[in-house]
């Protein structure tokens, strides 16, 4: 019981509630269930939690009945075990106290051994077989809590039962008064037994997954530079039918190096209200995109020496002759370098239909002399672009697209260069090299949190309040199981 009581817990686990998030703090990702999503966990998980339940094997019956005529006969009912379950209907509900699965109408086919003997001063005879039993209306339920301790959760168990209307029983041999003896004898304690073995299941399932979820890790490697903070922030939020929970979600390298805490601030509350038709949503905070830009822009990911061009002519001293004429007539016919360098990290913000970036570059003229390389000038570039993120799987990709640039003449140190007759040559270098550069990086994508043995299907991104919000349905992909 302890896998799917953990699916049932993480999976509803993912969800923006329909009520504004309200807390002394907030993460930068927050994840939500729809009521769309919650039934569709439901389902999965009973279907999990009743797989993962059988067999189910309950102790020995041991009983002396006293027969009328006879005495008393000693029976014993063994190696019984529940061989299936079949749920008619169910619910989960969500609120201020927890979260609570009931389900109903319940079935379950058990078989066991039976034997009995009866002596007296003069007889004895035993007697054995089996029989099948079918255990009918069935109910159960579960409430559990959750609460975030020191970063991570903490799941604790409110209440669980089960309880049997009904069972059917029928021997496979013996004499017609043993059957009515174990029916009259046995129900109630089959009953009870079946009760406690389910019981027992789940609170040994709750403690597992409390165990779990404590030892969760609090940050997530993204690759060999970057990681992610996934400490979880405040409580989860439980109303409406829906769960909510919020994770810092920001980036730090790999060596635990925290980003400035000017990326921690401005955060605005989640909205879901795009995501009712969908089973998840995932809302990112601008800041998430923007603590992931100074994590590569450290670690030197964003300098790059271009050597090869596709027009290789741009390359060589002669086709700059009208442009930088100082430069050919000092170094004609040589080979060049263009060294480029973000000379901060880019500035991201999410805006009414996409991502926006502002990015700083500075673009070095080098000339290969002699097998020396010479830095002869560089210009300054101010670049405007837009992000249109997509979906592919479970990672979120994009595509960088030129909106707008100014360059500015830096230094030279060889004359002055005509910037007018330098601008198209900065926009071929923005199309030919840097954008299908950044693209190449960009289309590598994102890894979304807590998706885990299933796929996004069908989604769509919305923008509001400086987040991004990814509304999607869910498909499970693998059988995922927490031991």
């Amino acid at each position: 019981m302890a896998r799917p009581i953990f699916f049932l817990v993480l999976s509803l686990l993912l969800i923006p509630s329909t009520t504004p998030f309200q807390s002394n703090e907030q993460g930068y990702i927050s994840v939500l269930l729809s009521d769309k999503g919650i039934d569709f966990a439901k389902d999965m998980l009973i279907k999990k939690a009743v797989s993962s339940m059988i067999p189910l094997h309950l102790p020995d019956i041991d009983k002396s009945v006293k027969i009328p005529l006879l005495g008393k006969v000693h029976v014993v009912l063994s190696n019984i075990t529940i061989n299936s379950v079949r749920i008619a209907s169910s619910s989960v509900e969500t609120g201020e106290m927890g979260i609570v699965l009931f389900a109903s109408g319940a079935t379950a086919d058990l078989t066991m051994n039976w034997r009995y003997s009866y002596k007296n001063w003069i007889v004895v005879i035993s007697d054995k077989g089996d029989a099948s039993v079918q255990v009918k209306d069935m109910q159960i339920g579960v409430s559990v809590t959750l609460k975030e301790q020191d970063g991570t959760l903490s799941t604790s168990l409110l209440d669980c039962g089960c309880y049997v209307k009904d069972i059917s029983i029928k021997l496979d041999g013996g004499a017609s008064w043993l059957y009515q003896v174990v029916v009259d004898a046995f129900e109630a304690p089959i009953g009870s037994a079946v009760e406690n073995a389910i019981s027992k299941k789940i609170k040994e399932g709750i403690l597992k997954l409390d165990s779990r979820l404590q030892s969760l890790p609090k940050q997530v490697s993204v690759d060999h530079t970057s990681a992610m903070n996934v400490t979880f922030v405040d409580d989860p939020v439980l109303r409406n039918s829906s769960v909510e929970i919020d994770i810092d979600g920001l980036f730090m390298s790999k060596d635990n190096i925290l980003i400035s805490g000017y990326y921690r601030k401005g955060l605005h509350p989640s909205d879901s209200s795009n995501c009712a038709a969908k089973m998840v949503g995932i809302s990112l905070c601008e800041n998430v995109f923007n603590t992931a830009a100074v994590v590569y822009f450290n670690a030197g990911y964003m300098h790059w020496i271009v050597d090869r061009f596709p027009n290789q002519s741009l390359l060589n001293t002669a086709t700059w002759r009208f442009i930088y004429p100082q430069l050919y007539q000092k170094y004609p016919n040589d080979q060049m370098k263009l060294n480029i360098s973000l000379t901060s990290p880019p500035l991201i913000r999410v805006a009414e239909t996409n991502l926006d970036a502002t990015i700083y570059l500075d673009v070095t003229v080098d000339v290969v002399d002699a097998d020396e390389v010479v830095p002869v000038a560089c210009v300054s570039l101010v670049i405007n672009a837009s992000c249109s993120p997509q979906i592919l799987m479970n990672k979120l990709a994009g595509i960088l697209k030129l909106k707008s640039f100014t360059v500015s003449y830096k230094w030279s140190n060889i004359g002055d260069l005509h910037m007018h007759l330098l601008r198209p040559v900065a926009f071929a270098i923005l199309e030919t090299i840097f954008l299908p550069y950044v693209n190449f990086r960009l289309l590598k994508g994102l890894p979304l949190p807590f998706l885990h043995g299933f796929t996004l299907k069908n989604a769509a991104i919305h923008y509001t309040n400086s987040r991004m919000m990814i509304c999607s349905n869910l498909v499970l992909t693998q059988q995922y199981y927490i031991n």
